[in-house]
């Protein structure tokens, strides 16, 4: 991890590091201010500016809807993102950092899918679908489900797994896990790995094949 960190400054240098640190903030700023109407952002400055990261503030939306940071962050993998951290540094926010590295062409299309997503979330409130039965609660929307002779959901498979009309372009890698129990995760151990005695077996067989 150092030796990723140290090639990357000497790489870069001190007038490149100070253009990271411009193009991250500006990034940031950017991505803010494009979301504000559709979002509370919360921990901004004095000049209602941001520094590298802005955080989305859902605790409003979590009690009108019931929609939670972790709905958003699922939905956003049918969008062919990965989620942004959530719940950190502020419960029931999601904190997106889109660092220097990203080109205003890629953050457009995260700002538009954070768009089409309140949306959704509008629909929602506004009556027009289930508290429940939703594109976020059932996010993600993995293959599988979508090739299944079953759908029965009250929205299309495209509105699932294409809500945007750019994901056809650019393409998107399907999850192959929906939505798990975390919580449960967190409390229990659950290994997938081959019991002990597995592996036992196998050392003995390949001694004896040797032999």
């Amino acid at each position: 991890m150092l030796a990723i960190s140290y090639a990357y400054i000497k790489l870069t240098g001190a007038k490149g590091l100070g253009e990271c640190a411009e193009v991250s903030i500006l990034n940031a700023n950017y991505m803010a201010d494009k979301l504000k109407d559709d979002y509370k952002i919360s921990f901004r400055g004095d000049q209602s500016r941001v520094a590298h990261e802005f955080i989305i503030d859902l605790n409003e939306i979590k009690k009108k809807t019931g929609i939670t940071e972790e709905d958003v962050a699922k939905r956003l993998m049918d969008y062919g993102f990965h989620a942004p951290t959530m719940s950190w540094p502020l419960v029931g926010g999601l904190m997106i950092e889109p660092t220097e590295s990203e080109d205003k062409t890629e953050i457009d299309r995260y700002i538009d899918a954070l768009k089409s997503i309140r949306q959704e979330i509008r629909e929602i409130e506004e009556g027009k679908a289930d508290k429940t039965n939703n594109m976020l609660k059932n996010a993600p929307h993995t293959l599988r489900r979508l090739m299944s002779d079953s759908w029965n959901f009250p929205y299309t498979r495209q509105q699932a797994a294409y809500p945007a009309s750019w994901i056809l372009h650019r393409g998107k890698v399907f999850p192959s896990v929906a939505r798990i129990d975390s919580t449960f995760g967190d409390r229990n151990l659950i290994c997938a790995c081959p019991d002990v005695s597995d592996y036992t077996q196998s050392y003995e067989e390949t001694i004896t094949h040797k032999a």
